[in-house]
């Protein structure tokens, strides 16, 4: 916890001063463009990777990025969404998976997970995706899927998460009027890239492709 207590101070010395307009604004509310819903991993810094600021990201983390489909059930990522969406009025929502997930290690190989009977079935969010790598590569449904397929599975959890969140009622509505769009991300860990796709696209491409208009005009400024 060292480094933790001295990180506080440190913040409250320096940072805190150093931004204090910045916090004083958002003492009272907040607008973020996006929602951001990414996994718990520690390795992953939403603010960091993006170059954003307090406020500018709303901040969904769970194990393996998934959004359970909409259902008449509250949970913690439904209410989440709702929020942001019909609230807060985010206009992007993008789901970052990452490389070497531990989350989508576990959904290869469910049987590895006895005595986690609560990741086990939260995992059952990404069963769609794992069917999908076992039907592109014929494997048996009893056969364990091997570590090889780990970044073809962390790409398919994040096309059916992005599925999934378009069942979302409040996503729903705003979809139809387009004044949301979804946004689908694998970032790498080890080389800091970014792959993409949309919300309505199965394929991945490399960020500055993805967003090559976008890229341009900054570039430019």
């Amino acid at each position: 916890m060292d480094h933790i207590v001295r990180g506080v101070l440190d913040f409250k010395k320096n940072v805190y001063p150093e931004r204090k307009d910045l916090f004083g604004a958002l003492a009272d509310g907040q607008s973020p463009e996006v929602l951001f819903v990414t996994c718990s991993d520690s390795r992953i810094d939403p603010n960091l990777v993006t170059g954003s600021h307090p406020g500018d990201l709303f901040i969904c983390r769970n194990a393996g990025n998934i959004i359970p489909p909409h259902s008449n059930e509250t949970g913690g990522m439904t209410a989440s969404i709702e929020y942001a969406v019909a609230v807060l009025k985010v206009r992007h929502i993008i789901i970052c998976g990452h490389t070497d997930c531990g989350a989508i290690k576990g959904a290869l190989d469910v049987e590895g997970l006895k005595g986690l009977p609560h990741v086990k079935e939260w995992l059952g969010h990404c069963r769609s995706a794992m069917e999908i790598v076992r039907e592109r590569h014929d494997i048996d449904t009893d056969a364990r899927l091997d570590g090889k397929y780990l970044n073809e599975a962390i790409e398919q959890n994040v096309l059916q998460q992005v599925q999934h969140v378009r069942t979302h009622p409040a996503v729903a509505a705003k979809l139809a009027t387009q004044k949301v769009q979804i946004h689908g991300w694998v970032y790498d860990i080890k080389s800091g890239g970014i792959r993409c796709c949309g919300q309505d696209s199965v394929d991945f491409l490399p960020f500055e492709d993805f967003y090559a208009d976008i890229v341009e005009r900054v570039r430019e400024d």
